[in-house]
């Protein structure tokens, strides 16, 4: 393959999904991840027209599965030159003394060791071919802390550390790190952290107008189309209609 190819992790929905759809509009080839294969497949049908597609279905937590689905892409996906990594989740909103350890782990294995885990896969690659760019999608909650975010906060203030931590080490291999760091966007998420409560998710957006997932994927697309001495290290992006995590102008 002449073009570019991506692996986006966390594909099968909201930011991953939309930014898979604006690569492919822009001919950069495909490696969607998720657990859902369903919604993988449907992807690809969606976009196999435009560029060409692999799917990888594996849970982000299992350490195994990602070496194995990953050492195992066929021969013309092996190069990979943009890595997105944007899988991650919240569960619960709740105070740190009313959390349940099963949210706190699985926002931990998610959020940090699953992008740890697809890195550590991809890096080794990046270095041998002397070239690649790693986004990071992290949030605005890693730049502060909210009430009842404890958790879910630490875990994106950890990947704002990774990301800054890959940027250092990875220096002076000619691959580019950088992040965004999205603020409110109208996806999936609310709905994963309310557990399917579908009222509750539905007031998060309501009374103002939030980030979209295109808004997000179009931004991610800018920042691996700059020149290659370019890189967009950091990059936090908001709703005009929200100043930070607590203070959103609803009518």
């Amino acid at each position: 393959m002449s073009a570019k190819t991506a692996l986006i992790t966390g594909a099968t929905s909201g930011i991953g999904a939309a930014t898979a759809k604006y690569f492919a509009k822009n001919e950069i080839h495909l490696i969607l991840c998720g657990r859902r294969q369903e919604r993988l497949t449907a992807l690809k049908e969606e976009l196999k027209n435009h560029v060409n597609v692999h799917t990888l279905s594996f849970d982000i937590r299992d350490k195994s599965a990602v070496k194995e689905a990953i050492e195992n892409l066929p021969e013309d996906f092996q190069k990979i030159d943009i890595l997105i990594n944007n899988a991650g989740n919240a569960h619960g909103l709740d105070p740190i003394q009313d959390g349940n350890s099963d949210d706190w782990d699985a926002m931990f294995d998610i959020n940090v060791k699953g992008l740890l885990y697809v890195s550590d896969m991809i890096i080794p690659k990046m270095i041998a071919q002397n070239s690649g760019h790693i986004i990071n999608i992290g949030s605005t909650a890693g730049k502060e802390v909210y009430p009842k975010g404890n958790v879910y906060c630490a875990s994106k203030h950890a990947v704002d550390a990774i990301n800054q931590g890959m940027r250092l080490d990875l220096n002076g291999y000619n691959i580019r790190v950088g992040a965004v760091n999205p603020g409110m966007v109208e996806t999936e998420f609310s709905e994963v952290r309310f557990k399917g409560d579908s009222e509750k998710a539905d007031k998060v957006y309501q009374g103002f107008k939030p980030l979209q997932a295109d808004d997000i994927a179009d931004i991610i697309h800018f920042v691996v189309t700059r020149p290659y001495h370019v890189n967009i290290a950091d990059l936090v992006v908001m709703s005009v209609d929200q100043a930070s995590s607590t203070v959103v102008n609803k009518q």
